[in-house]
């Protein structure tokens, strides 16, 4: 249900209770419990012992220099990615976010908060339908229950939504309005810059009245992808495409003779700040996943190592 510092929310058989789980391999994300895991709980220890199997799994790098994979939500149906109509709004942020619900194969839904609170709300509207030709857009008041009530078809009974988005944009307010409730605490953005205060810190699955689940996160404005290219080439499938056409298979797409991609830029039909976009979030994420490799290299081979050593009673004997 939540995933607190060194404990986890659990709800089941019984009353919903805090529990520290005992990971018995460190940081492999299958042994690790993320908000909508189902779990295999020992009654008489209430101990961990198991993981079910995940229909999917969001995670990302830790901010900074952080090492390792942050899990953020498992089991998800539908991802709302918040953006809300004031100066915060960010495509490429946007963007971010489709690349990670595209790579996992979860079905993603930009919804535009504050509409409300500008007169051509239009324009954020196309900004955002403009990353794909089927992408699905709602712009929505979050505090008017009507509004938010356009939401209702991806949260029925059985269905687990999770919400992201930066800081401000209003998931606790759309989560509190959806939900009939305001036990969710939420602030004011800055009025100077629209940027939010951070109000969720944890991550937390609340339940809804017709069945279904609404996952909150806390704001992310940082967003650094690692083994996202099936989410790459989906959300990119325009210059995926234009780039197999070009002479060279390694084409880099900047001055070789032949290259379709440099066409399409002459042509003016491929926008140069979406190609710009483009090649930041390949270059980040081929980085990142080469480093994510080599730890992961590591890791097994010190799990070889560790399950090789003799037993303490294995060497007496």
């Amino acid at each position: 249900m939540a995933v607190h510092r060194g404990k986890i929310a659990v709800a089941g058989a019984g009353p919903d209770r805090l529990i520290t789980p005992a990971i018995p391999h460190g940081d492999a994300e299958e042994y690790q419990p993320a908000v909508g895991d189902w779990l295999l709980i020992d009654p008489e220890t209430e101990q961990l012992s198991r993981i079910l199997g995940r229909a999917n799994l969001f995670k990302r790098r830790p901010p900074g220099n952080g090492r390792g994979l942050q899990l953020i939500a498992a089991n998800v149906d539908t991802l709302f990615i918040v953006a809300s109509c004031n100066q915060d709004f960010n495509v490429a942020r946007v963007e971010r976010y489709l690349v990670l619900a595209r790579e996992v194969g979860v079905e993603p839904v930009v919804i535009l908060t504050k509409a409300d609170l500008t007169a051509t709300p239009e324009i954020f509207v196309a900004a955002a339908r403009g990353l794909q030709h089927d992408l699905v857009v709602e712009a929505v008041n979050a505090r008017d229950p009507g509004s938010a009530d356009r939401l209702a078809a991806w949260c029925g009974k059985g269905e687990t939504v999770a919400l992201l988005g930066s800081s401000g944009v209003g998931k606790s307010t759309l989560i509190n309005t959806l939900r009939g409730s305001q036990t969710i605490p939420t602030q004011a953005v800055r009025e100077g810059d629209g940027k939010g205060r951070h109000t969720t810190t944890v991550r937390q699955l609340h339940r809804l009245e017709q069945g279904g689940w609404l996952l909150d996160t806390p704001g992310m404005r940082e967003l650094q992808l690692s083994d996202a290219a099936a989410g790459l080439a989906a959300v990119f499938d325009d210059i995926i495409s234009l780039a197999q056409h070009c002479r060279f298979s390694n084409c880099t797409h900047e001055q070789e003779p032949g290259c379709a991609v440099q066409a399409e830029l002459a042509a003016k039909k491929l926008d140069p700040v979406r190609l710009d976009r483009w090649r930041k979030l390949a270059a980040e994420d081929a980085s990142n996943s080469v480093g994510l490799a080599a730890r992961r290299s590591r890791a097994a081979a010190f799990g070889t190592v560790v399950r090789s050593r003799p037993r303490e009673s294995d060497a007496d004997e």
